[in-house]
């Protein structure tokens, strides 16, 4: 049996050696942004209202045209993964904008100037921002359910469901850090950011299948992250064929190149 000093953090760390002071940073990075979160929810509330009206309107409506070939599954229930990921890609790629404006303040370099290990700061900030984006996801398919979107709901599906955001939202909010390190201000985040997110979601599986897409922007949509954070969805929620086991890869590949930049990048930027 441990006694009480065992299991005061400090000492679990020190009884873990480095990887536990690792594991610990990051989790003080993750649980920032959680309380950030529980002191200011309405933004969630406020993203919700456009999945929403995809949901609601532009599902609804295709749903009855019925010109996208979905073969068994409704068009309303093949929409509701995609819709589901462009909501976690929005919130995720503009988490940048919170970092110039660390950066901004200060809070950026006194993060710098801590002992703690750079790659241990941004991947806490990346999964940190994935905590935002599983609130989201939580609401859509809280939706989905009212909407009576037939979803398969076993607790294993819609576990991996939320490891999947959990992957895509660290991703994209890695590439909306590499942004913000190369950007001076928040109004050149925010245009590059909605550039950018329109192309990811229509040049993706999201909307309709890579079936019947043209040769080039079956391409496109071959090398968009966002495709395969789709697929896995698709396939964990709806059940439809996927390929799980490479959707995981590749988000967490590219995920991992991102750490890897912002960690590079910040501190010189920081510099010059």
């Amino acid at each position: 049996m441990f006694s009480e000093a065992d299991v005061r953090p400090g000492a679990l760390v020190k009884r873990s050696g480095a990887p536990g002071l690792y594991l610990l940073h990051v989790w003080t990075l993750i649980e920032l942004e959680i309380r950030k979160l529980r002191k200011d929810p309405t933004e969630l509330f406020m993203r919700a209202v456009q999945p929403a009206l995809w949901l609601l309107v532009f599902g609804q409506a295709f749903s009855r045209i019925g010109m996208i070939p979905t073969g068994k599954t409704t068009y309303l229930a093949f929409l509701t993964p995609g819709i589901l990921a462009q909501s976690v890609t929005f919130i995720a790629i503009f988490y940048g904008i919170s970092i110039i404006w660390e950066r901004e303040t200060g809070q950026l370099q006194k993060f710098l100037a801590t002992p703690m290990r750079r790659s241990a700061m941004f991947l806490g900030k990346m999964l940190g921002a994935s905590v935002r984006s599983i609130a989201q996801a939580v609401m859509v398919l809280i939706l989905a359910l009212l909407l009576g979107v037939h979803i398969l709901w076993g607790p294993w599906r819609i576990l991996g469901a939320l490891a999947t955001v959990v992957l895509g939202a660290a991703f994209f909010s890695g590439m909306s850090m590499v942004l913000a390190a190369l950007l001076r201000t928040r109004e050149r985040m925010m245009g590059i950011g909605q550039v950018i997110t329109m192309p990811l979601f229509f040049s993706s599986n999201a909307l309709y299948p890579t079936t019947i897409m043209p040769d080039w922007l079956r391409v496109i949509a071959t090398i968009n992250p966002m495709s395969y954070l789709v697929d896995g969805l698709r396939g964990l929620l709806l059940g439809t064929p996927a390929h799980l086991g490479v959707d995981w890869a590749v988000l967490a590949g590219a995920g991992a190149v991102m750490l890897i930049l912002s960690t590079v990048l910040f501190p010189r930027r920081m510099a010059a």
